[in-house]
């Protein structure tokens, strides 16, 4: 199985190139032209996608976070749900990596069978890296006005994680 699955991407290509030759196409013209593409289409979403890093950094470290978390304790506890999950739940619209990184943080303090594991689980699944989503797509394809999409999108993740506390305080 480790030797298929390490033949499999030379054998695509392999296969590409063939096709190409037997259907008449200038492989490498059309491999620069495509380079060529993909570059252009680098340097159009940079500025969308360091402008998100740039406010994502200064988000993060302005410790807002912090002063929210101290709000929502109070109203958390009388819930009964965990005040663990509130990293996740801010960070998930905004970084996929970084809620997989509290995620696995959760997983190793509490496990993946607990409460707060199963609760990660189901909101990693519910909701969606809306701000990336935004600042790729539509900085690709060169949209400036993002302001339904934007908050439709959070609305759709706020909801998605209210159903996920819901979900799983029902059935775990």
């Amino acid at each position: 199985m480790s030797y298929l699955s390490k033949m499999i991407i030379p054998l695509f290509v392999l296969f590409v190139i063939f096709y190409g030759y037997k259907k008449k196409v200038l492989i490498y013209d059309s491999f620069l032209e495509g380079a060529k593409e993909g570059l252009i289409t680098v340097f159009n979403i940079f500025p969308s996608i360091l402008a998100m890093v740039f406010a994502i950094n200064i988000f993060l470290n302005s410790n807002i976070l912090e002063t929210i978390f101290g709000v929502l304790t109070p109203i958390l506890d009388k819930l009964s749900l965990p005040i663990n999950i509130l990293p996740m739940a801010f960070v998930r619209p905004i970084s996929g990596t970084a809620s997989l990184a509290i995620m696995n943080e959760i997983f190793v303090n509490f496990g993946p069978d607990s409460f707060v594991g199963r609760l990660a689980s189901t909101i990693q699944g519910c909701t969606d890296t809306t701000i990336y989503v935004l600042a790729l797509y539509f900085g690709s394809i060169k949209i400036n006005k993002t302001r339904y999409a934007l908050s439709t999108g959070l609305f759709a993740d706020l909801i998605g994680i209210i159903a996920s506390f819901i979900i799983v305080s029902l059935i775990f």
